[in-house]
């Protein structure tokens, strides 16, 4: 049975991006048109298998903070697009790769690439899209932008690497956990919204302004993945309750559980995680330890944490329209009580 979480008062103005989402829409349309343009290859499967996950939806989240960054900086070329579609690519490389590292059946509510054409054909395909989204890092001409998407390339797969060696490592620990998620996730967040400010040649002050502000947006975010992954909110994102769970993934709701409790409840955490030994009703009982010690709720008092810096970053810039999107942004990626 999924937890319920309490994300606040239901009485407040419901969080959304839909004013990125209003504010970029023209630039988005032609994100979208520059990813299906350098999509396509004579090589049919590359086109079917990228085209089968871009298509599935997803809020283009990402690129749509380079576009909103752009427009906080006052940037009116043309630069942006192509680079936000370079950020989407990255992204998709790493969704397929992940999807075969665990093993996952479902993306976005379908099922996921490696589960239609296989694990073989949604790595290479991955390999291709990241080799596309330097092909667009190089045609832009800048070396302060390949340096911050190539480095923030880099950082990922080395997150994805540390959280392989954290995976059912139950003496895993809050530091170790935050290092997995400012790379595997965060670290995307902040290049995306960072090299908004590099095209519009903005000074460096207000360049490391959106990147902390990506950096702590992508852990908050990150944060309540995590939380929602033990939530009865989860059903609603098209995604099984209890993923990170079945793959023993060490993530904070699980950290906070194992330290706060009893012999026998840390047993349970290293049978169940640690020796993938899972039985009929474990995951309800997990639910039920993170309850008695309240580590939903003080992991999304972590993810509040964040996205207040992340809030605090956007400071150096003039109210508007730009800075108000951004802003509603972090709120949503905390309050996704879907």
């Amino acid at each position: 049975m999924g937890v319920v979480v309490d994300f606040g008062d239901s009485g407040k103005r419901k969080a959304s991006i839909e004013g990125l989402s209003n504010l970029v829409k023209a630039d988005l349309d032609r994100v979208n048109k520059t990813i299906i343009e350098n999509m396509q290859s004579p090589v049919a499967l590359i086109p079917q298998l990228a085209g089968h996950l871009i298509a599935a939806g997803g809020k283009r989240l990402r690129p749509m903070l380079t576009l909103g960054a752009a427009a906080l900086c006052g940037y009116e070329g043309e630069r942006h697009v192509k680079l936000a579609a370079c950020v989407e690519f990255i992204h998709t490389a790493t969704l397929l790769h992940d999807d075969v590292v665990d093993e996952s059946e479902l993306r976005r509510g379908q099922e996921s690439a490696n589960a239609v054409w296989g694990n073989q054909a949604s790595v290479l395909v991955g390999d291709f899209l990241f080799s596309r989204s330097f092909q667009l890092m190089t045609a832009d001409g800048s070396i302060e932008v390949m340096r911050i998407l190539s480095e923030a390339s880099a950082v990922i797969a080395e997150g994805e690497v540390q959280q392989l060696i954290t995976t059912n490592d139950t003496e895993t620990d809050e530091s170790a956990y935050l290092e997995v998620i400012r790379g595997k996730t965060a670290k995307l967040f902040a290049a995306a919204a960072e090299v908004g400010a590099v095209v519009a040649e903005r000074p460096k002050a207000e360049q490391q302004a959106l990147e902390s502000y990506g950096m702590n947006l992508g852990i908050a975010f990150q944060l309540v993945d995590d939380v929602l992954d033990y939530s009865a909110q989860q059903e609603k994102l098209g995604k099984n309750v209890g993923d990170d769970f079945q793959e023993g993934k060490i993530t904070l709701p699980v950290i906070l559980a194992f330290r706060r409790g009893d012999d026998e409840e840390r047993a349970f955490w290293r049978r169940t995680l640690q020796d993938l030994d899972q039985q009929e009703g474990d995951l309800a009982h997990a639910q039920a330890l993170m309850a008695k010690h309240n580590t939903l709720a003080d992991s999304l008092d972590r993810a509040r944490h964040y996205a207040a810096i992340a809030r605090d970053a956007l400071g150096l810039f003039d109210d508007g329209d730009a800075k108000q999107a951004l802003v509603d942004v972090v709120d949503f990626c905390v309050e996704r009580a879907y």
